[in-house]
């Protein structure tokens, strides 16, 4: 991807402020047709990023994404392979992680945002646990119900991580974690 200088960020984003994203969306489509075609009208986050580049560099971010990339790393020189964790593990690991969050002040650190009337399309505002924390604060639900969104929010975002990983890194072998140090061993030797 270009880089987009941070004068052109400023001023997008500027422009952006106070406006719905469908708004967004629409000017997106009267500058870039092709990729507003392809990012949903309410997805205001990737429809800024696409007027970014489209005014930093006057083409389609679409045009940007079909062209070849250049790896960070040459795939000759990398060993891959995805540590897959058994799903209960996991579920469990995002609970405990969720809890410790609550007691190490997840909730005053939502309260602080939440005093500051930000826009709540925010990314800082939309993180896993801060719509319901902010419903909780508000008085809307309770804390355990709080909780219990944040962490089941997690969770699913964690299944589409996964199927993200399974389409995008097909032949990467995936491996039990109890199993790895095993397996690059045998690789490596």
């Amino acid at each position: 991807m270009p880089p987009v200088p941070a004068t052109v960020r400023a001023k997008v984003r500027a422009d952006a402020e106070g406006r719905a994203a469908f708004e967004l969306h629409a000017r997106l489509a009267e500058r870039d047709l092709r990729m507003a075609s392809v990012l949903r009208p309410n997805d205001r986050q990737r429809v800024i990023r696409a007027l970014e580049v489209f005014e930093a560099t006057g083409r389609s971010l679409a045009d940007w994404q079909q062209g070849p990339g250049k790896p960070i790393i040459d795939p000759k020189d990398t060993l891959t392979v995805f540590l897959e964790i058994e799903r209960k593990l996991l579920f469990d690991r995002i609970g405990s992680r969720f809890d410790q969050m609550l007691e190490r002040g997840a909730i005053e650190e939502v309260g602080a945002l939440k005093a500051r009337n930000l826009d709540p399309a925010l990314p800082a505002l939309k993180a896993h646990g801060a719509p319901a924390l902010s419903r909780y604060l508000s008085g809307e639900i309770s804390r355990e119900e709080a909780s219990s969104s944040g962490k089941t929010d997690t969770r699913h975002y964690a299944k589409r991580q996964e199927t993200w990983f399974r389409h995008q890194m097909k032949d990467w072998p995936w491996v039990k974690p109890e199993q790895a140090l095993e397996y690059l061993i045998s690789k490596l030797s």
